[in-house]
Formats: structure tokens, C-alpha cells, sequence
């Protein structure tokens, strides 16, 4: 039996995928600040899990949580990094700004840190990402949660490097997700928002066939494909 962990499992994509890797034989570490919706998706799942409460905003509390579900699972094959969260923030409320920073990309970091180290240790391992089409261009609505993707996706570009010069089979993943029907859609129109279902069965795809990075739902490539050659005095009235 394989051994997964999914940082952010309590809702939204993260608990999707945990349904989804449970039922593919995966036994599971389940991480998030709520206990309670960690301890119901328990219930539902059919292989065996774990659940541990964490913040990955508190950097020393997490690291030392990864280290020690790392340590009571045994060994773990695959780490998903879906927590995070983002602002609107037209106002620049530096509270907003410190806040999605705190745990988009200090938090993030502290994760990746700990499960990389884990792969090199064991000499194989997968580590998953959830970044955002929003990594791609700065965005004056949600300039911190912009700036903060693109720092998830640059990092995990260079762990994917580092895994690469050791020689090892440790596979690195960037999913760029568009719109997902969770709170960080902020209600935008039912077209561009994919269910959290669709969304966690193409990056349970992309988690199988080890892809370096994958764009969910698939529509949002060409998205992607057009934001990185669009002029900055176009990009800059949108």
C-alpha cells in the first residue's frame, strides 16, 4: 500500500483527491487547520488514514507535525501541497497581504522543505504543488496571492531541478488550477468554475502520469498560453 500525504485535505480539492486516493489503494496522512471536517472525511474514506491538525502558517509547529506524520506513517510516497489562501485586496490591506503570504509561501516552503528532504532521504518520492493559473501575471485586485502562486510554481521548478541533478526517481509537480468552485472562486461565472471533482480527477491524472506541470481544468492552457504572450499595455486594462 502506497502512502500519501495531502496538506489542506479539509476541503475543496484537497478532500476531493483524498477520496480519490483512498479508493486507489493509498493509505493517507490527512493535514488541515480543521480537525473536525479531517475527522468526517476519516469516516468516508476506505483505506486507512491519519489526521493531524496544522497551520501551515506556524513554521515551527509545522515542520515538526510533517516530520512526525512522516515518521508515524512509516515512509510516504506522495505529498500534496493544496493549502493556501488569497485576498481580494484592491485596498492593499497589509493584514491581507501578510497573511496569503504567510501561508502561500513561507507555509508552502516549510511543507516542501520537509517532504523533499524526506524523498532525497528515501531516494523516490513525488511531490505535488497546488499553484494557480495566477502564477503567471501580477493582478492589482490580488497582487500578494498572484506574487505568491508564482513563487509556489518557481520553487517547485527548482526542487524539480535539484531532484533531477540527484539522480533519484523523485517526480515534481506544478498544478495550475483556473477557477475552482471553492472559496478562492470569489463567484465568478459558472463557465470558468470547474467543481472541485472534475478539478481533483485530472490532477489525479497528472499525479499518475508524473507530469511536470498540468493546467485543470485542460481549458485553462490555452488560458495560460495567451496570458504569457499577451502585451503589457493589453495585460494592463484588463
Amino acid at each position: 500500500m502506497k502512502t500519501a500525504i495531502i496538506v489542506g485535505a479539509s476541503s475543496g480539492i484537497g478532500r476531493e483527491l483524498a477520496k480519490i486516493l483512498s479508493a486507489k489503494g493509498f493509505q493517507l496522512g490527512l493535514v488541515a487547520r480543521r480537525i473536525d471536517l479531517l475527522v468526517d472525511l476519516e469516516k468516508k474514506l476506505p483505506n486507512p488514514s491519519r489526521a493531524v491538525q496544522m497551520d501551515v502558517a506556524e513554521i515551527t509547529t509545522t515542520r515538526q507535525s510533517m516530520k512526525g506524520l512522516i515518521a508515524d506513517l512509516g515512509t510516504v510516497d506522495l505529498v500534496v501541497i493544496s493549502a493556501g489562501t488569497g485576498h481580494l485586496n484592491p485596498e492593499l490591506e497589509f493584514s491581507k497581504e501578510s497573511d496569503t503570504i504567510a501561508t502561500n509561501v513561507v507555509g508552502f516552503t516549510a511543507v516542501a522543505n520537509v517532504a523533499f528532504k524526506h524523498f532525497l532521504h528515501k531516494r523516490s518520492g513525488h511531490l505535488v504543488g497546488i499553484s494557480s493559473i495566477a502564477a503567471l501575471r501580477g493582478d492589482g485586485e490580488a497582487p500578494a496571492y498572484n506574487a505568491s502562486k508564482a513563487f509556489v510554481s518557481n520553487y517547485l521548478e527548482g526542487l524539480r531541478k535539484k531532484a533531477v541533478k540527484s539522480g533519484f526517481p523523485i517526480a515534481v509537480t506544478d498544478i495550475r488550477p483556473g477557477f475552482v468552485d471553492t472559496d478562492m472562486a470569489k463567484g465568478e461565472g459558472q463557465f470558468w468554475v470547474a467543481p472541485p471533482q472534475k478539478a481533483a480527477k485530472q490532477i489525479y491524472s497528472a499525479i499518475a502520469k508524473k507530469k511536470k506541470q498540468a493546467y485543470i481544468t485542460r481549458r485553462w492552457k490555452i488560458v495560460g498560453g495567451l496570458l504569457k504572450i499577451m502585451p503589457n499595455f493589453l495585460y494592463d486594462r484588463l
